[in-house]
């Protein structure tokens, strides 16, 4: 090795003798994370990647990449409460990216170009399974196990699939000529659909046990649960759920001049909004508080905070943290309400007690009261798995407690999620799970989530603040018919809107690792850069000084202590 004297120049490769990396206590990693979208949305959904696509203008591929977890986006674009939204880091810095609007937006672009699933055909020996129940649940499970190669029998009581999503979802929320199109470009890749088929009456689950190698069921909750005040029930009482039905079929509700619902779910809004139209004065009684900052998701109304604030718009009435103390009757017809405040009080391990405040008791007049308390599970044909319970007990994959090959998801299963993102997920994962079960295989379903990127592991220098893409809306004045309220974003719009992603806890080759590293330790291969793949660190010569890391704006790279 050369000498080289104070001052003196350096030959040429002299300083890669000096290995510079033996001084390093802490390493740079590339490490991805998951994104806060991605854990909040009970599809499955990573929202990141396919915004990426959008941003790069890529439609085709944004959309494939969504359809693999979720097949309905058209439908979950319009009704899903997007949790993804709330969880958004980007909602920190100024507001949350339209993950909704962009997921409607590509669900509607596939219907319009005819975008097909491009599955190929189903191998001669595929397993048979049957699915019971064509709402959400049903058809991301007869969907998911198509892509899984298993042949698929899709069996529902209605002349028409979609669930509760076709029974008692008004169109103002979701169009029929949107779930008709979705749903017929499902059922085309493969799914052999048998409509008007139910169990108990047309065939027995010990037949399809017999038939098929596994049985899905997901056949919601359609029968009311039990309701009264004291044991006193009105003569002429109807659950929100029924008249719901009733109105989306046949399009007419009773006509009362005021009324009172009781609950604060989804069925609720729905009704208080349906018979507000209908020119009912409407009050809505829960003992959930108004969702709205500092309210924790336990005590809140289940019903999505937009619903509410639209409701409210049109004139409904919402009496929160309240009850129903006693019904006001003459002879066996409600004439008025007697409501108490009540307040929910956390009990520990998310129980919480209900409790009325004497002293806080007032009258309602209304002429009918309207339970929307929520229903459960119609037993017919499956008595013997419910053994009276309203819901099913299952596992972590959706399996049935004590019943090998049947599985379960959406509102029918215990703890269900309640959304039809919720039930899009079971159906997904009951796939997986069904897929190993008919193998042979086994299968552990996922016990921990890894911890999603928070925002401050991001480098918030390297992002403006702009402002996020709001979809028109019809004013209240004009919410007269079923006419959809929510206009949707543009194509701009949404484009737009995806570049205001920080591509959270993934890298979008910036190149900042690779401009700013100090002993040009970082390399890059010779290919176009589009992920972290195409980044090395030359460990002989990182001395681990953290720079790419602090700089990365994504927190794509983490800093670890040196092995040993």
């Amino acid at each position: 090795m050369p000498v080289m004297t104070p001052g003196a120049f350096a030959y040429p490769a002299t300083s890669l003798t000096f290995k510079t990396g033996s001084w390093r206590t802490m390493r740079p990693l590339y490490f991805e994370r998951p994104a806060p979208c991605h854990n909040g949305c009970p599809a499955g959904e990573n929202p990141r990647d396919y915004l990426a696509r959008v941003a790069e203008g890529d439609l085709k591929t944004a959309w494939a990449t969504l359809v693999a977890a979720n097949p309905l986006p058209a439908i979950t674009g319009r009704v899903c409460d997007h949790p993804c939204e709330n969880a958004c880091n980007r909602g920190r810095f100024d507001a949350a990216v339209a993950i909704h609007s962009c997921e409607r937006l590509l669900g509607d672009e596939a219907i319009r170009a005819g975008w097909d699933y491009a599955l190929p055909p189903l191998s001669l020996d595929a397993p048979k399974v049957a699915v019971v129940g064509a709402g959400p649940a049903g058809l991301s499970c007869a969907y998911h196990l198509r892509r899984l190669n298993i042949s698929v029998t899709l069996i529902d009581r209605l002349p028409a699939a979609g669930g509760t999503l076709r029974m008692a979802l008004p169109g103002y929320r979701l169009p029929r000529t949107v779930l008709d199109a979705e749903i017929e470009r499902l059922l085309a890749i493969g799914i052999s659909f048998l409509p008007d088929t139910s169990l108990g009456r047309d065939l027995s689950l010990e037949e399809l046990t017999r038939e098929y190698a596994a049985v899905f069921l997901g056949p919601g909750r359609h029968r009311a649960r039990a309701w009264d005040v004291d044991g006193r029930i009105p003569s002429d009482l109807h659950s929100a759920f029924t008249l719901l039905q009733d109105w989306v079929a046949f399009g007419t509700v009773p006509k009362f001049r005021s009324a009172v619902i009781v609950g604060g779910g989804n069925s609720a809004i729905d009704m208080a909004r349906v018979l507000a139209r209908a020119g009912t004065q409407v009050h809505v009684v829960t003992h959930d508080s108004l969702p709205g900052p500092g309210i924790a998701r336990e005590v809140a109304m289940k019903a999505t905070p937009l619903d509410i604030h639209q409701a409210q718009e049109e004139g409904v009435i919402f009496h929160a943290e309240h009850g129903i103390h006693r019904l006001i009757l003459r002879g066996e017809k409600v004439v008025g309400v007697e409501l108490v405040r009540m307040k929910k009080v956390a009990q520990g391990n998310n129980v919480f007690d209900i409790v009325p405040f004497e002293g806080t008791e007032t009258v309602l007049h209304v002429d009918q009261v309207i339970p929307a308390v929520g229903q459960e599970v119609e037993p017919d044909g499956m008595e013997e798995l419910l053994a009276k319970r309203p819901f099913f007990p299952v596992d972590d994959a959706g399996g049935l407690t004590g019943h090998k090959g049947i599985f379960v998801g959406g509102d029918a299963r215990l703890h269900a999620w309640g959304t039809v993102s919720g039930a899009v997920g079971d159906g997904r994962r009951a796939a997986a799970a069904i897929q190993a079960y008919v193998l042979g295989k086994s299968y552990d379903a996922p016990k921990t989530t890894p911890s999603a990127i928070g925002i401050e592991e991001l480098n918030l220098h390297y992002f403006e603040h702009a402002p996020r893409a709001e979809e028109p809306l019809l004013l209240p004045k004009d919410r007269l018919d079923n006419s959809e309220i929510a206009g949707g974003l543009t194509l701009h719009q949404v484009t737009t809107d995806a570049h205001r992603c920080f591509s959270c806890g993934n890298c979008m080759a910036c190149d900042n690792c690779w401009t700013l590293c100090p002993d040009q330790a970082v390399l890059k291969t010779r290919e176009l850069a589009f992920d972290g793949s195409h980044y090395r660190i030359d460990y002989d010569y990182c001395k681990g000084c953290g720079l790419c890391a602090h700089e990365c704006p994504v927190g794509y790279i983490a800093m670890i202590t040196e092995p040993s």
